[in-house]
């Protein structure tokens, strides 16, 4: 069977232009300028870059990439429906670094394209997840270590932190609190600190009322916890990680696998 990735338009710049131009286009060129659908041409001068248009109706030429999120980027087309592919087709997200690793281009250059296919991709407004008969799961992480100058003074718990130079978790690194629909989206917000009134903030603007909220044992998530149809715990510190269809194994699935994509 042929696979996905051999297809012209991921390796071949001018069947990378046919593509998008296909999509972008179905019923043919449209004047991103004047909105002409008459007296356009291909222009086929020698210099001529790949892919330009002229429109004999307001005299300028133009491209499909045009009010796209390849405008204005030198990036060849084909290496950008790669990208494409790779963050939509990877299950757990893909990193800059892996995207700098396998198409070849400079870090800067994978930052710049994940961020622009990522906002492509946001939905346009951030409806509440889940709903009636929908389970979010909630939890939290510690990633990547913060500058001593700006780690917090006080733990969680509002007490100050140990003189300890290791210090914990909590005050070394920062905080990532995560949503994750079952067989939905994923939500993931970076706060100050975990403690009650950031986690609260997050899980009550993001998940409807409708929802079942299930939770680790954390004191964090038992006052809004109340507002949802049902909150059920796991006890991890009773070795509970399943009971029933309670679990948060999918919102910390989903952590482990986007600290692997990150380095």
């Amino acid at each position: 069977m042929k696979s996905v990735i051999s297809d012209k338009h991921f390796h071949d710049e001018a069947a990378a232009y046919r593509w998008v131009e296909a999509r972008v286009w179905p019923e043919g060129p449209v004047c991103p300028h004047c909105g002409g659908v008459d007296r356009i041409s291909p222009m086929k001068g020698k210099s001529t870059r790949l892919g330009v248009y002229k429109c004999y109706q307001c005299r300028k030429p133009f491209t499909v990439k045009i009010g796209t999120i390849f405008e204005s980027s030198h990036v060849h087309l084909r290496l950008w429906l790669q990208a494409i592919f790779l963050i939509s087709s990877s299950k757990k997200g893909i990193s800059a670094n892996q995207l700098h690793r396998t198409l070849g281009v400079t870090l800067k250059t994978a930052w710049f394209m994940g961020h622009r296919i990522r906002e492509a991709m946001r939905g346009g407004a951030l409806t509440p997840m889940g709903g009636e008969g929908k389970v979010v799961e909630a939890d939290e992480t510690y990633f990547g270590d913060i500058p001593e100058e700006d780690r917090p003074q006080f733990t969680s718990t509002g007490r100050p932190v140990s003189k300890d130079p290791r210090g914990s978790p909590s005050r070394r690194k920062r905080t990532i609190v995560s949503l994750v629909e079952r067989g939905g989206s994923v939500r993931s917000f970076h706060v100050p600190v975990a403690q009650p009134g950031s986690v609260v903030n997050v899980v009550r603007e993001n998940i409807a009322r409708e929802s079942r909220l299930h939770t680790d044992e954390s004191r964090l998530y038992i006052g809004v916890g109340k507002e949802f149809v049902a909150h059920e715990t796991v006890n991890h510190s009773a070795e509970e990680y399943v009971r029933g269809d309670v679990t948060t194994n999918t919102v910390e699935g989903y952590f482990s696998g986007a600290m692997v994509e990150s380095w």
